[in-house]
């Protein structure tokens, strides 16, 4: 894969430069499957190596890995974004040390969770942007029961204008999981709502943002019920729901031909912050046509055992805040 030009990177590094004064931007993308070359011994990770099954090698690593550099660059680099489905601190630093991204420069934050897979939730943030006072990771397995999966992240910090944001970074269980799953992804659903409820006590002044793979729908219990949605676009505690004005005919996933919003962005803030837009991303080179199904669909890197070439079965999503 050809890197964008610098021309164009320069370009977009400008544009962002000069809405900085007024906005904040915080993206979430789940970039699926974004492993190094090594088998962890401790991990489900073994397919994602050179002799694995899907042949996972360094020029198919370094191509998503210019891929999301690419993406990013087209979203005009935003200030904070949240990774799902990255393995470890070796991917990160490829990512934001390996490419220009190390011109602007990006750092990340990252903490490994039990996910059998070895697959962790992250962020990274550009040091010109937001500096990071604390972090965190908050466990949502039960090894009582068996079940491990993603931690959520926290990271507080401070914008370039000295406002406070807190982010709450998700991957809730799959469907794959059937009822089980179901019951997993209502519980963790309250624990964020919990937790978005504790940052605004202890940060008045703060935008909450919790943004991530939820893998449910608005309309699902884990959003509907964990969340205290109940069908609205915003929760008894003032918890918005800013994914339910994206465009309904288009969705963050594509499942059996029919595209949802299963990434989500919730937003808790202060007075004095106002949206100015939630978009989800759909650059050509993120799409493909989709066979027996009219349409496009997300370009994956793997479809099966079969080399794709794409970055991710999930579309990025980007908010735009600004302090009044």
């Amino acid at each position: 894969m050809k890197r964008l030009p610098l021309i164009l990177f320069l370009m977009a590094l400008s544009a962002n430069a000069q809405d900085q004064a007024a906005v904040f931007t915080a993206a979430w993308w789940n970039v699926e499957n974004l492993f190094d070359l090594r088998d962890d011994p401790k991990t489900h990770d073994d397919e994602f190596t050179p002799r694995g099954e899907m042949h996972w090698t360094r020029r198919k690593l370094d191509a998503k890995v210019q891929g999301i550099y690419k993406t990013l660059t087209m979203m005009d680099l935003p200030d904070v974004v949240g990774l799902g489905e990255v393995e470890n601190n070796f991917v990160l630093r490829e990512l934001c040390q390996g490419t220009p991204l190390a011109q602007v420069p990006y750092r990340y934050v990252h903490y490994d969770s039990p996910d059998r897979r070895g697959i962790d939730v992250a962020l990274i943030y550009r040091t010109d942007r937001f500096r990071v006072t604390a972090s965190r990771a908050v466990s949502v397995s039960d090894s009582s029961e068996g079940f491990f999966t993603r931690d959520l992240l926290i990271v507080e910090g401070v914008t370039a204008e000295g406002d406070s944001v807190c982010l709450l970074l998700n991957h809730w269980p799959s469907k794959r999981g059937g009822e089980e799953a179901d019951v997993h992804r209502l519980e963790i659903a309250r624990t964020v709502r919990r937790l978005m409820l504790d940052l605004r006590a202890s940060h008045p002044e703060a935008a909450v943002v919790a943004m991530g793979d939820m893998n449910s729908t608005a309309d699902e219990p884990a959003i509907a019920e964990g969340m205290d949605m109940g069908g609205d676009t915003v929760s008894p505690e003032g918890i918005r729901l800013l994914t339910q004005r994206l465009p309904s005919d288009w969705g963050s996933h594509k499942y059996q031909g029919q595209w949802r919003y299963i990434d989500h962005v919730f937003l808790l803030a202060g007075e004095g912050w106002e949206v100015k837009k939630l978009k989800l991303f759909k650059f050509d080179h993120l799409l493909t046509e989709e066979k027996g199904h009219p349409g496009v669909r997300p370009r994956r890197t793997y479809l099966g055992p079969r080399y794709e070439g794409g970055l991710s079965d999930h579309l990025p999503l980007l908010l735009r805040l600004c302090r009044r």
